[in-house]
């Protein structure tokens, strides 16, 4: 990286002055979107969500922020050029045309969509970040329906965008001169005449709108799904969204975190502690692995895969690592072989499909009489979605409408935490969307009762803690039986030779719906079953029998090399769901 410098814009004037512009009129003993839980923090807290960066930005502005290695062009960014950089986005976004309220929309991968995150913010605009794992149509879509006014595109993803006739700023992820990104914002310096920071309005409504998500694509090319409300996020929305360092799921590509301090409930605070984030373009095991055992990486979050510990380059890297799992509950097998690796899993849970909650709201919070536990009581209860964060209200379990003509406004009853009555996660606070984007009927039914409605199907334990039984979607009504796929999972990866599995509803002709599960084979055990997918299929239908009750045991397996997954790792259910449909 020696040979890298930050173009000529980049770089901050001597003497810069890193501070929001104040809110006209107001109070001394006030400032934007105070902290309620800051306490908790032991540090108070100035949220506004662009103060993060700023803050880092003052105290380290040397230290290195932002490390893009595995690229033709590698990057690396300290606090102080980074807060340039987006610094210099907002006042190109303006002098674009970017009015407050507006949208733009981010189609590309780090280490672009951090300088968006908070350059669209400093420009009072909303972000609308465009999965890359959409196919054209679908991004044709999202631009219509959020009614975008500017596009930031990776070069390689041109192909998305194309025919629209929304202003396109192209990103070549090169980081130097010439690169039209980077022209961008040089034309956004020069247009802010040196006025800094202080010269961007501070926006004074902590309800206006920040970020608007559309689908992560687990439901597939689902036109339903697809034209569904998107949720829209008010700022103080997006301030508890920093606060616990994560970006909206559209955005997720693999960021690493090198962790300088201690975080709360021990998760990885990307900004606000100045740690230094490691960006990846794709989600490449090889070089996951590198920056684990070379890079100094403590925290890394992503979807319960496999794939990180059955890599080659799998062992014990020489610092601890925290794995931020979220998307589906981790099975036996996966924790017993992060374990091994010295990585530690904690479990989260959240709405990350459209992001209607700021992504995971609850922490399986690990007791340490776990400790002795045989590995898979110790599983199954890791495997409970566990409390609400400290930055949400409490997560609750409540009884569902027992006909469709109940009034979904009277008073929200709790089911009896015995860890067997099944009714739906609720949860309240600045954790939840603000509103279903153009679509008031959906945002009341949402918030029917006072309370976000998740619609996922859980139980509720003496502990407190929630255990998801299944999306509701995704629940197999069996001879009037439900049978949570999530449960069916969960016993058949219990099974030695079995690496991977998804289980999904197929249409039985006694039963009306039968599960079919879709398995990958541990490798090492892969050469036992060679042709003879029969055989394996009784010997897991065997192993079923002793978990489950018959309506929920498999009626057919089909051994697959892979599962089909979204850009962040979940498994894609809509895919199997269509084959199944062919079947």
């Amino acid at each position: 990286m020696a040979n890298f410098a930050p173009t000529p814009t980049s770089l901050p004037p001597a003497n810069v002055l890193i501070r929001l512009k104040e809110l006209p009129g107001s109070l001394p003993n006030y400032h934007p979107l105070a902290c309620p839980h800051s306490r908790v923090l032991h540090d108070p807290l100035i949220v506004n969500p662009l103060a993060f960066i700023l803050r880092a930005a003052q105290i380290y502005p040397d230290k290195v922020a932002l490390v893009h290695t595995d690229v033709p062009n590698p990057v690396v960014y300290t606090f102080s050029v980074w807060a340039q950089r987006i610094q210099n986005l907002a006042y190109a976004l303006i002098n674009a045309g970017i009015k407050p309220g507006d949208r733009v929309g981010p189609c590309y991968t780090p280490t672009r969509p951090l300088d968006a995150h908070h350059g669209v913010l400093a420009a009072r605009a909303v972000l609308t970040p465009i999965n890359t794992r959409l196919n054209s149509s679908e991004v044709a879509y999202i631009i219509e329906h959020s009614q975008c006014k500017l596009l930031l595109v990776d070069q390689e993803y041109l192909h998305l965008v194309a025919g629209t006739r929304v202003p396109i700023v192209v990103s070549n992820d090169t980081g130097r001169a010439g690169d039209p990104y980077e022209d961008f914002l040089a034309a956004g310096r020069r247009f802010s005449a040196e006025k800094g920071w202080p010269g961007l309005d501070s926006e004074p409504n902590e309800n206006a709108g920040a970020v608007l998500c559309y689908t992560s694509g687990t439901t597939g090319r689902d036109p339903t799904s697809l034209q569904s409300p998107m949720p829209l996020k008010d700022r103080s929305f997006l301030c508890f969204m920093r606060l616990v360092g994560h970006f909206p799921g559209q955005m997720c590509s693999p960021l690493l975190s090198r962790s300088v301090a201690k975080s709360l409930m021990r998760e990885p605070i990307q900004t606000f502690p100045a740690n230094l984030k490691v960006t990846l373009r794709t989600v490449n095991y090889t070089q996951i692995w590198n920056h684990f055992l070379h890079s100094g990486v403590t925290h890394y979050c992503a979807a319960p895969t496999i794939g990180i510990v059955n890599h080659p380059q799998a062992k014990k890297p020489p610092q601890p690592i925290s794995a931020i799992i979220a998307g589906a509950a981790p099975t036996a097998h996966l924790i017993a072989e992060l374990e091994k690796t010295g990585i530690k899993p904690i479990h989260v849970y959240g709405l990350t499909q459209a992001q209607q909650t700021y992504g995971p709201f609850t922490r399986n919070y690990e007791h340490p009489s776990w400790a002795h536990l045989p590995l898979e009581q110790r599983a199954r209860l890791m495997a409970h979605q566990g409390h609400a964060f400290a930055t949400a209200e409490e997560v609750r379990v409540v009884c569902t409408p027992e006909s469709p003509d109940e009034d979904v406004n009277g008073p929200l009853r709790d089911v009896p935490r015995d860890g067997k009555t099944v009714g739906e996660v609720i949860t309240r606070g600045n954790i939840v969307m603000k509103e279903y984007f153009r679509d008031p009927e959906a945002t009341r039914k949402a918030f029917a009762g006072g309370s976000f409605h998740s619609g996922d199907l859980a139980v509720w334990h003496p502990d407190g803690a929630i255990a998801i039984m299944d999306r509701s979607k995704d629940i197999i009504i069996s001879g009037g039986e439900n049978a949570s796929s999530l449960a069916i999972e969960q016993e058949l990866s219990s099974h030695p030779h079995v690496l991977e599995v998804s289980v999904v509803a197929r249409k039985h002709p006694k039963w009306g719906e039968r599960p079919m599960a879709f398995v990958v084979l541990h490798p090492q055990h892969a050469a036992t079953w060679e042709g003879q997918s029969k055989h394996f299929e009784k010997d897991l239908k065997e192993h079923a029998k002793t978990r489950l009750p018959g309506f929920a045991c498999p009626e057919w397996v089909e051994v697959v090399p892979e599962l089909p997954k979204t850009s962040t790792g979940k498994i894609m259910k809509a895919e199997l769901r269509k084959r199944v449909a062919k079947l």
